[in-house]
């Protein structure tokens, strides 16, 4: 029996941001900084700093609530041809996931029925190949992947 060698994740870049609404920025920033040689598409890495832009938004006001001396974490690694990002904030079970969430109706949030906020996770879920949260007593982290070899027809969006 053979067994396939799964390469080692590599760490590409850590770093801390503090709580503060406009961050978001900074952290897609770099991030796009980090990941600039490892072969993603132009389109590919814009839907990507999308997704950490909110998904940093997110940790900034429901996971640490504004608060700037509560830093929101971020590591960006590569395994093979998968890049993940991950943002981990101090919202706990606060702010988890829980699967629950209605996708968003548009009609219904006009109508009232739904409240205008909640596209985030939405916009994150639909922007990466993968995502998925975790949470470990207060330590809330949401995993964004983007694989290098997207489909072709993501370049021409």
């Amino acid at each position: 029996m053979t067994h396939a060698v799964r390469p080692t994740p590599r760490r590409l870049d850590a770093f801390t941001l503090a709580s503060e609404p406009g961050n978001e920025r900074l952290a897609l920033a770099r991030v796009a900084d980090c990941v600039a040689d490892v072969g993603l598409g132009a389109a590919r890495l814009e839907r990507l700093k999308t997704a950490v832009a909110e998904a940093t938004m997110n940790a900034i006001e429901h996971g640490n609530g504004n608060q700037p001396e509560i830093p929101v974490e971020i590591e960006v690694t590569q395994n093979g041809d998968d890049i993940t990002v991950a943002i981990s904030d101090r919202g706990g079970v606060t702010h988890a996931d829980s699967g629950d969430h209605a996708d968003p109706d548009l009609v219904k949030k006009l109508d009232g029925e739904q409240s205008p906020r909640g596209w985030g996770l939405f916009l994150i879920r639909n922007m990466v190949d993968a995502m998925d949260t975790s949470t470990d007593g207060q330590r809330h982290t949401i995993w964004l992947t983007m694989r290098t070899t997207g489909d072709a027809h993501d370049e021409h969006v």
